[in-house]
C-alpha cells in the first residue's frame, strides 16, 4: 500500500507565561504554500486616509479605515494580504486553511490572507483585530482562489491572534465564526478545527444556523468542531490532525521554557512535518515574535523571507520611528499588467523572486553540489542568527540600550546574509 500523502498545512504556535521561559509571549508560524511561490517581507508605515477612500484588496474593494497601523508582513508576492505579520501595537496574526460543513463560496471575496492584513492594520489588540476580522467577514464574506493558478483552490480560515497579554483562536465557516480566548500556557493550530465546547465568543447566529441545517439538535452542550466538521474533509485536513498533535507535543515538551530560539527549533522540525518539503508544497516563509509583557520593551519580530526555515536565517525586525526599507526582500510588482489583475486571472506567470530569494536559491543549489561547503555556509548563517538572538536578549534584559538604529536591524541582517551568499 502506498504511503499516505504528508499533511499539507501551515502551523501557528503561541506560548504565554508560564509557558515561556521569560515574561514574554512568543508567537511562531510556518507558511506552507505551493513550493515555487515567493514570499516577500514588506513594511508599511501608519497612515491616515481621507473619508470615503476605497481599498483594493486581492479581489474586491472595501471601504478604507480612517487610520491604519504600521505593519510588517510576510506575504505571497502575488496577493494583497499576508500569511502572517505584526503591527506597531504589539499584535501578531497568522492564518490556516480549514474546511467545514459550510460550502465554499465560488465567488471572489476577501481571502483569509486579506483578513490577516486588515486585522493588523486596523486592530490595536488581539481582541480588537478579531472584531475587525469578524466584522469584515460578516459584511464581505471570504472566498476566491487561494493560489496563483487557474485550477480552483479555495478554503475557509482559522486564525491565531496574539498580543502582549493574551491570544485568541478564531475559526470560521463561511461568514460564521467562533473564538476561544487563551491567557496562559501553550497553544497551536493547524488545518483542523480545534474549538470544541470552550467557546469565549461566537457569531450570534452560529447555533441557530446549525439547528436550521439539522447539524445540531439544540439540546445538550454545543461542540463547534463536532457540529461544523466537514462530512467530506480533504485528505490534507485529516492528515493535518497528526501534525497538529505533533505540534502540541513539541510545545508541551518545552512548556515553561519556550523562547524565541525554541520556537525557531519547532518551526524547523522536519520529522513532524512542521517544516515541510513534500511534493508541490513546502514551507515558504516563517516568523517568530517576542512580545514582552513589559510595555516599555519593544516587540521583536523575526522573519525569514526565504523558504525552508531549516536552511534559512531568522532576521529581526523592530518597529521604530525610522524603518529602513529593504528592497532586497521586495518582489517585482506589475500593477494592472499583473496576471492576477487581468480577467480571466492567472493565465500566465511572471517573475516574482526578489534578490534575497534568488541568492538563497543559488546557495541551496551550491549546497547540494558541494555538501561540505554547504555545511560551512549553514554554520556561518546560524552564527549570524545566534548573534542576533544574543543581542536581542541583551536588549530586552536592559544590558544594551535601545537606540534609533533599531529600524535598521532587518536591513543590516539581510545585507549581511547576501554577502555570505556571494
Amino acid at each position: 500500500m502506498a504511503e499516505p500523502e504528508p499533511p499539507l498545512s501551515c502551523d501557528c504556535f503561541v506560548s504565554l507565561p508560564p509557558g515561556s521561559q521569560d515574561d514574554h509571549v512568543i508567537f511562531g508560524k510556518n507558511s506552507d504554500r505551493p513550493r515555487e511561490e515567493v514570499q516577500e517581507v514588506l513594511y508599511y508605515p501608519a497612515m491616515d486616509h481621507p473619508p470615503g477612500t476605497m481599498l483594493e484588496c486581492t479581489y474586491i474593494q472595501i471601504p478604507q479605515a480612517e487610520h491604519t497601523h504600521a505593519v510588517v508582513l510576510s506575504r505571497p508576492a502575488w496577493l494583497w494580504g499576508a500569511e502572517m505579520g505584526a503591527n506597531d501595537q504589539g499584535v501578531c496574526i497568522g492564518n490556516e486553511a480549514v474546511w467545514t460543513r459550510e460550502a465554499i463560496d465560488p465567488g471572489e471575496a476577501l481571502l483569509g490572507m486579506d483578513l490577516v492584513r486588515l486585522g493588523l492594520e486596523r486592530g490595536d489588540s488581539a481582541w480588537g483585530a478579531l472584531n475587525v476580522i469578524t466584522g469584515l467577514l460578516e459584511r464581505h464574506g471570504q472566498g476566491g482562489p487561494c493560489r496563483e493558478d487557474p485550477a480552483p483552490f479555495s478554503y475557509h480560515n482559522s486564525f491565531l491572534l496574539v498580543d502582549r497579554e493574551q491570544a485568541w483562536v478564531l475559526e470560521t465557516a463561511g461568514k460564521l465564526w467562533v473564538a476561544q480566548k487563551v491567557t496562559e500556557g501553550v497553544k497551536n493550530i493547524s488545518n483542523a478545527l480545534t474549538i470544541g465546547t470552550q467557546i469565549s465568543a461566537e457569531h450570534p447566529e452560529l447555533r441557530s444556523v446549525a439547528q436550521a441545517q439539522g447539524w445540531w439538535s439544540g439540546e445538550g452542550e454545543f461542540c463547534f468542531n463536532e457540529v461544523f466538521k466537514s462530512e467530506t474533509p480533504p485528505a490534507r485536513m485529516e492528515l493535518a490532525k497528526k501534525r497538529y498533535s505533533a505540534g502540541t507535543q513539541l510545545l508541551q515538551q518545552h512548556d515553561g521554557a519556550v523562547t524565541a530560539k525554541v520556537m525557531m527549533s519547532i518551526l524547523r522540525d522536519k520529522p513532524s512535518g512542521i517544516c515541510m518539503d513534500s511534493g508541490g508544497f513546502r514551507t515558504t516563509g516563517s516568523m517568530v515574535s517576542i512580545l514582552p509583557r513589559d510595555p516599555t520593551l519593544p516587540c521583536i519580530h523575526f522573519l525569514t523571507a526565504t523558504p525552508d526555515p531549516s536552511r534559512s536565517v531568522f532576521k529581526p525586525f523592530i518597529f521604530s520611528e525610522s524603518v529602513t526599507p529593504v528592497s532586497k526582500v521586495i518582489s517585482p510588482h506589475y500593477g494592472p499588467d499583473d496576471p492576477v489583475r487581468k480577467q480571466p486571472r492567472f493565465q500566465s506567470q511572471v517573475e516574482r523572486r526578489h534578490d534575497l530569494y534568488k541568492a538563497h536559491e543559488a546557495a541551496l543549489q551550491t549546497m547540494e553540489i558541494n555538501p561540505d561547503a554547504g555545511s560551512v555556509l549553514t554554520e556561518t548563517l546560524r552564527m549570524l542568527e545566534g548573534q542576533c538572538l544574543t543581542d536581542i536578549e541583551a536588549l530586552l534584559s536592559g544590558e544594551i540600550p535601545a537606540d534609533e538604529e533599531l529600524g535598521d536591524l532587518f536591513f543590516d541582517c539581510v545585507d549581511t546574509e547576501m554577502k555570505f551568499y556571494q
